[in-house]
């Protein structure tokens, strides 16, 4: 029996201090298949992954590769094993070349000298071989996100892996990023490596998966053959319970301009253009949902209106009061929220306990502070309890974020920024790294948050997303509003139409 398994996970269980994690997984990989991972938010997923991959060591249990009992102690050790992972975030020197980044710590040495040729000669015959097309000599800093991801992939290859992890993978592509990966998977399995895909999203298992084990609050539930099945039973396998993928909503009932953007201009790092006098309001009681391809003005756009990028010409008026080039404390001392689109730039610090960080947008107010002293007791009470409402998972409030899952790390902005009763919520990328059950949990918090007569700006590249929670979606195209067209008669096709510069 195991002999067909490339890696046999056994009763494998991981415990920091009290919380237990992984507790007796089983997981079983057949050669030359994809095998997705399915869990929720802090299921345990990436910790176990870890734990193949050398980061962690297993309390207890047993990790077989290719039949072979192994004690993987170190990322090194994988790397002889032919395991390699491709994580979340990154990991690439900015300022390092292409090249650079996927040799660091493997080099190619001539004459006490690297030899960057011959290692790019190598890295263009692996990318041609798997359809990982990528500039060697291109800085890391200079090329895209899903070009940033090929470089992951060809760092494991370059390494010899067989084995490859994916953790959540398109959690950050563009939607033909996506379909450009998931090939470059297919052809990985031809070449006869085999895949284990981290991922919360049911179509793309569905679309490239043999076979998923499902993983629920650190327990392994049951591994079954992908084929024939639908996402609805894949969610309700993943959650314990039905999910309604169609969040139901009352039509919106509008009310006075909260936020007016009139005829604004941002520039993009390099200097040109990236919002062209673009103009749009959001009504108090409603949310308008911005669609468009990545890179085309909407990042500028929302760091304009929070005060995180300079605003070269026009207004942004809230509640009747030009912001434009404001601090953002100020902005979001006029009762603004702000969810941004990467949480580890610009929404956490990573060091800081998830408690510190909840209390970030208000520790200098009571009951948090009291005469500039910070209240810590206070702080974690506060914490603890947004973490329950909003089912935040982590050992406690007083770890530090960067323990979190991905989703959990969201989950814990998302609650500090609705937990403040703003009158207008900025959000980039909601539900980015989410599972179904807490995308749910969100639609359904910004719609609320919508019936209380709030105004809501949300800024997706999930047109399923858009289509969901918006009263009225605005597309942009080349940093310029293209059209404002009404979900209920519209479709994603027209959108994407819109969105390469078409009229709907």
């Amino acid at each position: 029996m195991t002999g067909q398994h490339v890696i046999e996970m056994r009763k494998v269980t991981k415990i920091f201090g009290e919380f237990v994690a992984n507790d007796q997984i089983d997981l079983q990989v057949k050669k030359g298949e994809i095998h997705a991972l399915l869990g929720e938010n802090g299921a345990g997923k990436s910790t176990l992954m870890n734990m193949l991959s050398g980061l962690l060591e297993p309390t207890s249990g047993e990790i077989l590769v290719n039949g072979e009992l192994q004690k993987i102690d170190s990322p090194s050790k994988a790397s002889k094993l032919g395991i390699g992972m491709v994580h979340q975030h990154f990991m690439l020197v900015d300022a390092f070349t292409v090249t650079e980044n996927i040799i660091l710590g493997n080099e190619t040495v001539h004459g006490g000298k690297l030899d960057i040729k011959k290692a790019e000669k190598e890295i263009l015959e692996l990318s041609q071989r798997y359809g990982l097309e990528v500039k060697p000599d291109a800085l890391v800093r200079d090329i895209n996100v899903g070009q940033q991801q090929r470089v992951e992939i060809l760092k494991t290859l370059y390494r010899g892996a067989d084995i490859l992890i994916f953790d959540e993978p398109t959690a950050v592509l563009t939607p033909a990023e996506i379909l450009e990966l998931l090939e470059i998977m297919r052809n990985l399995v031809k070449e006869g490596k085999s895949i284990i895909l981290i991922t919360h999203k049911l179509d793309e298992i569905r679309a490239v998966a043999d076979r998923v084990t499902v993983i629920r609050r650190g327990k392994s539930i049951q591994t079954v053959n992908v084929a024939g099945r639908s996402s609805k039973e894949l969610a309700e396998m993943m959650v314990g319970h039905s999910v309604s993928f169609v969040t139901e909503k009352k039509a919106a009932n509008p009310g006075k301009v909260v936020l007016d953007i009139k005829d604004l201009v941002v520039n993009e790092s390099r200097g040109a253009q990236a919002v062209k006098s673009l103009s749009l309001q959001v009504h108090a009681g409603e949310i308008v949902g911005i669609a468009g391809i990545d890179g085309n003005g909407q990042s500028e756009l929302v760091r304009a209106i929070t005060g995180l990028q300079h605003v070269e010409s026009g207004q942004i008026d809230i509640k009747g009061q030009n912001v434009a080039n404001d601090r953002p404390r100020q902005i979001t001392e006029m009762s603004v929220a702000h969810i941004p689109e990467d949480r580890h730039r610009d929404g956490l610090i990573l060091a800081m306990t998830v408690a510190e960080n909840i209390s970030l947008q208000t520790y200098y107010q009571p009951p948090l502070s009291h005469h500039g002293v910070l209240n810590y007791k206070a702080i974690n009470r506060h914490a603890r309890e947004l973490m329950t409402e909003f089912d935040v998972r982590g050992a406690s409030e007083l770890v530090p974020a960067a323990s979190l899952s991905g989703g959990n790390q969201q989950k814990a902005v998302i609650a500090r920024e609705i937990d403040r009763n703003p009158d207008l919520m900025i959000v980039s990328q909601p539900t980015r790294g989410l599972d179904v059950g807490a995308i749910e949990y969100i639609h359904k918090r910004l719609i609320r948050a919508r019936d209380e007569g709030k105004a809501v700006l949300v800024v997706s590249y999930e047109l399923d997303e858009i289509l969901n929670v918006s009263d009225r979606i605005a597309v942009i195209h080349d940093g310029q509003i293209q059209g404002i067209v009404d979900p209920r008669e519209t479709s994603k096709q027209a959108l994407g139409v819109m969105m390469v510069g078409g009229k709907g």
